[in-house]
């Protein structure tokens, strides 16, 4: 069996997700790492300036709202990602649909027990409030939710969540509905209503924004498609890993494995996963740095991940699993960065480094800087170590 130890996989991780030499495009970048995570929007955006040389914001947006090559969508483990119009299919008949039919289950329950809609008749007022929503997102164009519940009233309803813990809280029920549209790929979620750093989008059918219906995929077809297009970017990966990622079973990936003829490679830690014509050998790299945000495709790509992390899990994740931004050098983490009030970049690292790393990490804390200029980022899901650090 092949062996691929963990500096190969550092070296494979460097070239695939391009850290070690920027590309010209975001598109190649999202076609390289399988999507971009959106579930914070500043994400996306420092995921391609990190990996993109020359990258503005325009460039981003060019690709996602003129050209619409790229799209924002629900995605693995109920995660918004965007993602190329080649792999959006895919992933939608893979993975968002089968959020639906607990998504539906639940918010109709919701509906009936908390008094929008008499017992018995949840099912029916959400396919009668589904459609009209998706009517009026066809007459509007494009439009966010507060200009959707003029069109339809139902959807100011609120619904409460959460009650007696900390986090209790109330949603209208137009984000929940919009959210179960998204799952079934019939609207997405186009421009914000703010700067790029909003988090509060306009939604379009996806009919209207990408020119037609997303194309239908068998649905083995579209496993296989999504996972290959994985491996190819993260392998080798273990069945941990590949579960996790995709939110699967254990029979779906196994099958899917299969159907790829994926070939098992012994890592230093268990057995993993690359596509057959994937066994070649990846040589060195050389060295690198590179700042990554919050919730970047690289951190967030495998989940059994002491060969690039260490045992700073804890410091560098918050209590949900979300990762932090983090300092990169040579295929491992070192350490973290933020943001202060102030648009100061402050570089926190986790051990020693040579002279040579060192005077990388500052130049590419100085760059940073440069680039973000007057703008403040927050990261939507901070560590502990992140709060203190920004509350100075």
């Amino acid at each position: 069996m092949r062996h691929i130890g963990v500096e190969e996989r550092r070296a494979r991780l460097a070239r695939r997700h391009h850290l070690v030499r920027p590309v010209s495009a975001v598109e190649d970048v999202a076609d390289s790492i399988v999507g971009l995570h959106s579930s914070d929007p500043a994400s996306v955006y420092l995921s391609a300036w990190a990996r993109v040389g020359g990258f503005h914001t325009t460039d981003l947006e060019e690709v996602l709202y003129e050209r619409r090559s790229l799209v924002r969508m629900i995605g693995m483990r109920r995660t918004l990602f965007v993602v190329s119009r080649a792999i959006a299919a895919a992933m939608n008949e893979s993975c968002s649909k089968a959020l639906v039919a607990g998504e539906r289950t639940r918010l109709v329950r919701m509906l009936e027990e908390q008094g929008v809609v008499r017992p018995g008749k949840g099912a029916a007022w959400l396919r009668r409030v589904g459609e009209r929503t998706v009517a009026a997102l066809t007459d509007l164009g494009e439009a966010p939710a507060r200009e959707l519940t003029k069109a339809v009233p139902e959807l100011t309803a609120k619904l409460s969540f959460g009650e007696g813990k900390t986090w209790a809280g109330t949603v209208g029920v137009s984000t929940r509905v919009l959210f179960l549209l998204a799952t079934e790929g019939r609207v997405v979620r186009t421009k914000p209503l703010g700067a790029w750093t909003s988090g509060q989008y306009r939604w379009a059918t996806s009919e209207s924004w990408l020119g037609g219906p997303l194309p239908r995929v068998d649905h083995a077809e579209a496993c296989a498609e999504l996972l290959g297009a994985y491996l190819q970017g993260f392998g080798p990966a273990t069945m941990t890993d590949i579960r996790w990622w995709t939110g699967w079973t254990a029979r779906l990936a196994k099958s899917t494995l299969e159907a790829l003829e994926a070939v098992e490679v012994e890592l230093d830690d268990g057995t993993g996963y690359v596509l057959p014509d994937d066994v070649g050998r990846v040589r060195s790299s050389g060295s690198w740095v590179a700042l990554l945000p919050g919730l970047d495709p690289t951190v967030m790509g495998w989940k059994e991940r002491a060969w690039y992390l260490g045992d700073s899990e804890p410091v560098l994740f918050d209590s949900n699993g979300n990762a932090g931004p983090t300092v990169w050098a040579n295929g491992r983490v070192i350490g973290a960065w933020y943001q202060t009030a102030e648009g100061d970049i402050v570089v926190e690292l986790l051990e020693r480094v040579d002279s040579a790393t060192d005077r990388r990490i500052d130049a590419e804390r100085d760059r940073l800087g440069a680039w973000l200029g007057d703008v403040r980022i927050r990261s939507r899901f901070p560590t502990l170590r992140e709060r203190a650090v920004t509350r100075r």
